[in-house]
């Protein structure tokens, strides 16, 4: 698995050993409880991820698509499932390195910080993100959440700030649905 600090897309990938566990008693009893299969393999995933981070390596989608035989985008959607009902971010190389466009992980960022008040190097431990992971995604929030309330729309806040069109909107349903704050 990749050092916790090497980004998959550098050119200079550092790797690193880990013993993870494939199945353990846990799952033995959730399979003769007859819970899914999908079930079964979010608990694994999320036991891996976790054995591969706790060991300073990195497990991204792909590496356990090949570890389980199962898609990668598959995983990535059960994995989203497990991270929602149990109110955790695992530490995978999404995560870590600040890859990848899901939504989940910018309202937990941005919830924590704004509505809970909670300090960026906090919400940074609590979520698994690095802190200029999370530094970015709550500079981004408040350039979004300017603009919008001055009445800008998507077209003028995409052109002004250079953030992606659809990550402006990201930020908006978070704005709209979540985030309870004076203008």
């Amino acid at each position: 698995m990749l050092w916790i600090s090497t980004r998959a897309d550098s050119p200079n990938r550092k790797y690193k050993p880990v013993i993870l566990t494939l199945i353990n008693e846990d799952d033995i009893v959730l399979f003769e409880k007859q819970i899914t299969p999908n079930k079964i393999k979010q608990q694994v995933m999320a036991r891996m991820i976790r054995e591969t981070y706790a060991q300073g390596g990195a497990l991204s989608m792909r590496d356990l698509s090949l570890l389980l035989l199962t898609n990668s985008s598959s995983l990535s959607g059960l994995r989203t499932q497990y991270e929602q009902e149990h109110k955790t971010v695992l530490p995978h190389t999404g995560v870590l390195h600040d890859m990848g466009s899901t939504i989940t992980h910018k309202v937990q960022i941005v919830l924590k910080h704004v509505v809970d008040k909670k300090a960026p190097n906090i919400v940074a431990r609590e979520t698994n993100h690095s802190q200029r992971a999370v530094d970015h995604y709550l500079r981004d929030y408040h350039r979004v959440k300017t603009l919008h309330n001055d009445n800008k729309d998507v077209d003028y806040i995409h052109t002004t700030t250079n953030i992606s069109k659809t990550v402006i909107n990201q930020y908006l349903k978070i704005i709209n649905q979540y985030v309870k704050e004076p203008c």
